[in-house]
């Protein structure tokens, strides 16, 4: 018997469906307002009008973000058991061991080559239109001073500490793994475990499977509820961002803001030639049928919120078999994060032209290298890019405080990124998708 067999899949289905009530009801426009008047209420309390003291305007946008963190909160305390049985009900879905292997490493392969991409492409033309020639540096020198700074060559592991890298991949003990948030880490507990569960009689593994998707149940419910707060959260995030740093500040880094959204456009661009080489998917229909989960993904800025949705356009509308969809969705969503990678290569240069610091062709190697492992390892939630900047740039030399440079227009950028993000994730499960059928 096999174990799909033995397990009971309407769960999931029945969940997508009343997610998918939440587009019927345009969510992803009431969102979209929401965004339209964050921005305007943000430049009503802003410093630019003046109609509010400073301590007013703190006190009014800590209330109005509350939404906004109440959302990210239910978003991070949910991704890792979502991931978790997300992953291992996937590999139940695919019973034939020889299909998930080549699905698996298909996937991986995928994944490290579109990163690797979407970090030269951000290096490519952060060299080209050179953002940072449009900030004054004077002031940020002197609160940033050049002792901060460590070499790249420091930040390359040697050759006799990449095994002891390596094996830091594996979870000694998944559940510190899951506390601190190594999603690497969880994800390969998980992977583990499920092909574990596969090896065994249908019967053994059937209680435990089940309770994966009472749990895969629960986390989905969650996020629908984290879901339907997303327009007040947008608005209360956006409303704080404006109105404390004011139009004049985003303003000042308008060039990088271009510079970035042209290399999301180039991954754009590149996700659609796939699709259309694929040649299994109209591309118009693709585009057509994407649309509404893409709005979606920008609005919330979490692969993870929008995991559901995923799974129920590949699955159902894109007839992307369940084995497939089931887990590459989750693994996706968690590790193929091809927009981060190439904020990450955009955000380096230009800090280092900011700050005047040359970048070496190793300096290159080591953000390429930095940028795909740490995007692979880090959560599917709003902010992680930032985080993940700061171990990047400390590697080549620049002054991780820098990154407080970017936190004003980095909220807006990682709604696009996270579109590009998760519209890597489908296009995975497309290919992979072709490539089994081929084969069968």
């Amino acid at each position: 018997m096999k174990i799909t067999d033995a397990i009971d899949t309407s769960p999931l289905k029945l969940l997508s469906n009343r997610l998918e009530s939440l587009i019927a009801g345009r969510l992803w426009l009431k969102v979209l307002i929401g965004l339209g008047l964050g921005v305007i209420f943000g430049l009503l309390l802003g410093p630019e009008l003046g109609l509010f003291e400073l301590n007013t305007v703190r006190l009014i946008t800590a209330w109005l973000a509350l939404p906004g963190q109440v959302f990210l909160a239910l978003i991070q305390m949910i991704v890792v058991p979502l991931v978790v049985a997300s992953v291992v009900k996937g590999l139940a879905a695919n019973n034939d061991i020889g299909s998930l292997k080549k699905i698996g490493a298909f996937a991986l392969v995928f994944i490290i080559f579109t990163t690797a991409l979407g970090t030269l492409t951000g290096i490519g033309l952060g060299q080209l239109i050179k953002p940072g020639r449009y900030i004054d540096s004077t002031a940020l020198e002197v609160q940033m001073p050049a002792s901060n700074v460590v070499s790249a060559e420091k930040g390359l592991p040697a050759a006799a500490d990449v095994p002891e890298k390596l094996l830091s991949v594996f979870p000694k003990n998944p559940m510190a793994s899951m506390v601190s948030g190594e999603m690497l880490q969880v994800i390969l507990f998980a992977a583990i475990l499920g092909v574990a569960l596969i090896s065994i009689p249908a019967q053994q593994a059937k209680p435990l499977f089940d309770l994966l998707g009472a749990l895969q149940e629960v986390s989905m419910r969650v996020v629908s509820w984290a879901m339907y707060i997303a327009p007040f959260a947008v608005f209360g995030l956006i409303t704080r961002l404006v109105a404390n740093l004011g139009i004049n500040v985003l303003a000042g880094m308008l060039m990088y803001v271009i510079t970035v959204l042209l290399g999301l456009l180039v991954l754009l661009v590149f996700y659609l030639l796939v699709v259309k080489l694929v040649g299994k998917i109209s591309l118009s229909f693709f585009i057509k049928e994407l649309k509404e989960l893409l709005l979606l993904a920008f609005s919330t800025s979490s692969s993870a919120a929008v995991m559901p949705l995923t799974l129920q356009l590949t699955e159902n509308t894109l007839s992307i078999r369940p084995g497939i969809a089931r887990f590459l969705v989750p693994l996706g969503a968690t590790i193929n994060m091809t927009g981060t990678a190439l904020y990450q290569g955009v955000a380096t240069v230009f800090l280092a032209q900011v700050f005047q610091v040359e970048l070496t062709m190793v300096s290159y190697a080591f953000v390429v290298t930095m940028a795909v492992a740490a995007s692979i390892g880090s959560p599917a939630t709003p902010g992680a890019g930032i985080v993940i900047l700061s171990m990047v740039l400390e590697g080549v030399g620049i002054p991780a405080a820098g990154v407080a440079l970017l936190l004003g227009v980095d909220r807006v950028l990682d709604m696009c990124r996270t579109a590009i993000n998760v519209l890597g994730d489908v296009v995975l499960c497309c290919v992979a998708e072709q490539l089994i059928e081929k084969d069968t």
